[in-house]
């Protein structure tokens, strides 16, 4: 003998109200099935809807009558296509009865909880009676029994409680002379002692299931559902969450009061006392496993935790004050003050001091409950020796779940560790002595970032999901939007990293996706989305509030550099080429390091210098390891020395500079490479990176332009002074070829001072040979004091930049 309950989305339409018939024909194939059905989906809503607009008198209650009409003639309809006159009868004749219940609230203008059982009893009583007669219909052995003729109950209207002794004896008597191979109950419903209707309260579906599962002492009671089992975490919020095999009664109920809806703790008590599994599954996937839960605590699972869950609508409320130390009774006054306003205690901490009780509740409790507080502590309060109830609001509880993670050391330290990596504040912890749960209170707005944050650390493959938002989608940037789709693949398999790209912005348009932009048709869906903005594409990341979230500057914008302390306060790490930020005001930059450590966001900023060379990662790690720089020569423009190493007397200067600004190796305008003022920068953020506390205008900058180049107004005006003055350039370069030397621009820094300038480079230094694009840094320290360390390559160059971006992305994953 098999007990069923299929939920009201089960029996929420002809579709799946067929699919459970399709189940219980299985089932009936070998032994009897029993199956306990709750109301169709919002029904039970939609009744006690129409009773309030009643008792108000709003006339409104009509309509919300004929849509509960409607959507049972509806079912009735779609699944019995030509019904006999006795079905549409007894349908015609409750609902008839229920339009005068509402009738009579309406002109009596009250609705006692008697009546409120007796409205909210025609919901299961119509889905019971729809699905048994559509069993006859397909000719099958069906009978629907009246569950209030076997439930007996006393007159506590809205949450009865059964009378087991006559209600067990009823039910036995009932089945042991019951032929038929399926039987249909109407969950929830009962009646009194007196024969009055009553309910079960909340859960009362299950509870009628484990009634008659327990008084049947079946082998296992099944809870049929629109999901296929108890999931890890809230499947809804967390996507990568997957169903539980097996849980313990422990673990399912922890779950369930957290917040798990499958399963509702009191209800199935009847059967937990007998030690009768509970098998959780889902009725559109009917193979689907699902989940058992059993008295077996172990479950052959070796995990610490099982799942994390978490309840919403919190209010926090705090009693603290010096006058509660050391005296006995206060949380006897405050939790008896509690359960007189019949106000539910979901979550308890109390600070060893004795100073502070802090506990969590329904938020829509919240102003009784401080009323009645600060009213029976009046007197202490008056007194100075309590402080008035404190209440926080928007409030979430979360919970992690599992028997063995008392067995484990350093869960919960993981737990909190992982939340605050992701700026998730704590506002409350509770675990207790049993170490089956670590709950702890957050901001409702951070639920979906935390249960994320949890699952993926504790129940994920290790593999760390990375949600990256890029501004800039130039020549540069969409290098990388390119690299980032190409490796997608290879980062996920070997790196464990599933990188995301969220949003993208241009100086023009913005886009987002929060499951991941497409990053194949990723031009067209921008050119056709909202208007951009800074503040816009920061507000949008906030509101987003998804975790390991990465911006990434790829322009050379001072106004975007400016906002990067709001990315990194947010606990939203930075990347960036963008140079103005990193060799702004020492006190800037500093500000923005001291950010990163303090909000545990990464700062990087590698192609700041170099492009996608290793130059800062490789200075960071001789600092670290406890190095000193001594001093550092470098070439660090890509662009510069691209120009002097094809600008000869066969050559014009203008020219040269025109054709590197063509192949992307400058600035849009040529004069911020050429003025030396991008290579300072450079030498600047090294130089500061070595601990050198400096401003750029500390450097001394030597510039080879002339005053007519400098003063140039515009980029067309300066390529004009450039033909202008060409007899300039030709003495340069004639110059140094009469040294037998090649003209280079050089960073140095001494360990104090900071210089750039061009030099005639002769042929025995190791600047002398480097050809293209290529950069230069030799760093000598205290552990290179003769022979430096080299840095070489390409050091300008979208892909190479690109590459350097994206370089820093992982660093940040791993």
């Amino acid at each position: 003998m098999n007990v069923l309950k299929f939920g009201g989305t089960s029996v929420g339409s002809a579709e799946n109200i067929k699919k459970v018939i399709h189940i219980l024909d299985n089932y009936s194939q070998k032994e009897t099935a029993i199956c306990v059905v709750s109301a169709v989906g919002g029904i039970t809503d939609k009744l006690l809807k129409a009773g309030e607009l009643a008792q108000q008198k709003n006339e409104s209650y009509l309509s919300e009558f004929k849509q509960i009409k409607a959507i049972h003639l509806n079912l009735l309809s779609e699944l019995i296509s030509e019904p006999n006159e006795t079905v549409k009868e007894y349908i015609e004749n409750k609902l008839a009865s229920l339009k005068s219940l509402l009738d009579g609230i309406y002109l009596i203008n009250e609705l006692s909880p008697k009546t409120s059982d007796k409205l909210v009893s025609f919901g299961e009583l119509l889905s019971s009676y729809i699905l048994a007669e559509t069993m006859k219909s397909y000719h099958l052995n069906a009978v629907r029994k009246n569950s209030q003729d076997l439930i007996v109950t006393n007159n506590n209207f809205t949450k009865a409680e059964v009378n087991f002794k006559i209600t067990n004896a009823n039910i036995v008597d009932y089945f042991k002379n019951a032929d038929q191979k399926i039987t249909i109950l109407p969950g929830f419903i009962s009646k009194s002692e007196s024969g009055e209707i009553t309910t079960l309260g909340r859960g009362g579906s299950d509870f009628t299931a484990a009634i008659i599962a327990a008084a049947l002492k079946v082998n296992r009671l099944e809870i049929w559902t629109d999901v296929s089992g108890m999931y890890t975490a809230n499947p809804k919020l967390v996507k990568q969450a997957y169903p539980i095999e097996r849980l313990s009664y422990q673990e399912a109920m922890e779950l369930s009061h957290f917040g798990a809806k499958v399963l509702y703790p009191p209800s199935v008590q009847p059967v937990l006392s007998l030690n009768i599994p509970i098998h959780i599954k889902n009725t559109s996937d009917p193979d689907a496993y699902g989940t058992l839960v059993t008295n077996d605590k172990t479950n052959g699972f070796s995990k610490a935790a099982k799942a994390i869950s978490n309840i919403s609508n919190i209010a926090l409320l705090t009693l603290q004050g010096t006058g509660m130390v050391g005296i006995p009774g206060f949380s006897k006054r405050l939790f008896e003050t509690l359960a007189q306003e019949k106000i539910n205690v979901i979550f308890i901490t109390q600070a060893s001091s004795e100073h502070s009780i802090c506990f969590g509740i329904d938020e829509k409790d919240a102003t009784v409950a401080a009323a009645s507080i600060n009213l029976t502590f009046e007197n202490e309060i008056s007194l100075n020796k309590i402080d008035p109830i404190i209440v926080e609001k928007d409030l979430s509880i979360i919970a992690l779940v599992g028997d063995n993670m008392k067995n484990h050391q350093g869960i919960s330290g993981l737990m909190f560790s992982t939340l605050g990596q992701n700026n998730i504040n704590i506002r409350a912890i509770a675990q207790g002595a049993s170490e089956k749960n670590i709950s702890a209170v957050i901001a409702e707005k951070d639920v979906k970032k935390a249960l994320n944050t949890i699952h993926e650390r504790f129940f994920e493959d290790q593999t760390k999901q990375l949600n990256v938002f890029i501004t800039g989608v130039g020549n540069v940037g969409e290098r990388l939007v390119e690299q980032i789709h190409q490796q997608k693949k290879h980062l996920k398999e070997q790196l464990k990293i599933n990188l995301r790209v969220i949003g993208l912005s241009n100086s023009r348009n913005m886009i987002f996706d929060e499951s991941g932009l497409s990053l194949k048709s990723w031009k067209e869906d921008l050119a056709l989305s909202e208007k951009a903005t800074l503040e816009g594409f920061l507000e949008r990341i906030k509101s987003l509030n998804l975790r390991n979230s990465i911006f990434v500057d790829v322009t050379a914008n001072e106004d975007v550099s400016k906002i990067y302390a709001e990315y990194l306060k947010e606990s939203i790490a930075v990347v960036a080429c963008n140079k103005i930020a990193c060799s702004s005001t020492f006190e800037n930059y500093s500000n923005l390091k001291k950010l990163s450590v303090k909000y545990n966001a990464p700062f990087l900023f590698e192609t700041n210098v170099g492009a996608g060379l290793p130059i800062i990662d490789t200075l960071n790690h001789l600092i670290n390891s406890g190095d000193r720089i001594t001093s550092i020569q470098a070439v660090l423009s890509g662009s510069l020395n691209f120009v002097f190493n094809n600008f000869d007397d066969t050559s014009k200067f203008h020219d040269v500079v025109k054709q590197a600004q063509k192949e992307g190796y400058t600035e849009p305008d040529p004069r911020i490479d050429l003025s030396g003022v991008d290579v300072a920068r450079k030498i600047l953020i090294l130089a500061r990176e070595s601990g050198t506390p400096m401003n750029l205008e500390d450097i001394e900058n030597t510039s080879f332009l002339t005053d007519n180049n400098l003063k140039s107004d515009s980029v067309d005006d300066f390529y004009n002074t450039l033909i202008a003055d060409e007899t300039h350039f030709q003495k340069l370069y004639a110059s140094a070829k009469k040294n037998d030397c090649q003209l280079k621009y050089v960073a140095e820094f001494d360990g104090k001072k900071a210089k750039v300038s061009l030099r005639e480079i002769p042929k025995d230094h190791p600047f002398y040979n480097l050809k293209g694009k290529d950069n230069i840094v030799m760093f000598y320290t205290q552990r290179y004091p003769e022979q430096p360390m080299i840095i070489k390559g390409a050091g300008a160059g979208a892909d190479v930049t690109a590459s350097g971006l994206f370089a820093d992305i992982i660093r940040i994953g791993n």
